[in-house]
């Protein structure tokens, strides 16, 4: 992720606040954009990198239920909540779902700045784990049925032997699709193979 590609998300339905947010942000190197409610946002995103400033008491959707849309559609983003003194309970909520920090309004100009340069150094090792996990998804689609049984079987310390007896099929015939799975899934060892069948949570 480049910082030019790197896009700071502002969704307020303040649309007085959204704009000195804005205004604020654009002394920075990242883009900015901004939307007045969580549907405009979730209609008009498309996966690009970056950070989230997030207004929780609006209408319609809220902040919290916002995240958790995010968590189903697996958008990465990392949130910084923006709250009103009164919202703070629900800011801890949002905490505790995932979000970043969250800033009491009004703010100090420069601790947001701060936060936001800590939230595109979080999005780009999050964009980097997405990345990686797609590229495991695609080098797993390209196993075969049996290949796929092979590996389940393989990662769980199962032998050769036992996994020719659990399938029912020869020692053999495990070591060839044993010695596929390893290169389809360009595997450097065995640890290495555990290790991406975890990411890939299978």
């Amino acid at each position: 992720m480049s910082i030019s590609n790197a896009t700071v998300f502002i969704i307020d339905d303040d649309a007085d606040f959204r704009e000195s947010v804005q205004w604020l942000l654009e002394s920075t190197a990242y883009k900015i954009e901004s939307y007045a409610s969580a549907q405009e946002f979730l209609d008009a995103y498309d996966q690009r990198p970056g950070c989230m400033l997030l207004d929780v008491r609006m209408p319609e959707i809220n902040g919290l239920a916002l995240q958790q849309i995010m968590q189903d559609r697996d958008i990465r983003l990392p949130v910084i909540i923006l709250t009103g003194h009164g919202d703070v309970p629900m800011a801890v909520t949002a905490m505790k779902n995932g979000a970043l920090d969250f800033l009491e309004k009004p703010f100090d100009d420069d601790v947001l700045l701060k936060l936001v340069d800590r939230a595109m150094e979080e999005a780009q090792q999050r964009f980097s784990e997405q990345n990686e996990e797609r590229e495991l998804r695609e080098l797993h689609d390209t196993l075969s049925r049996r290949e796929r049984e092979v590996m389940d079987l393989v990662v769980t310390g199962n032998s050769n032997r036992e996994i020719a007896e659990t399938l029912g099929i020869s020692p053999k015939t495990v070591e060839v699709h044993r010695s596929r799975v390893m290169g389809k899934m360009r595997a450097e060892s065995l640890a290495h193979l555990v290790q991406m069948h975890n990411r890939l949570s299978l």
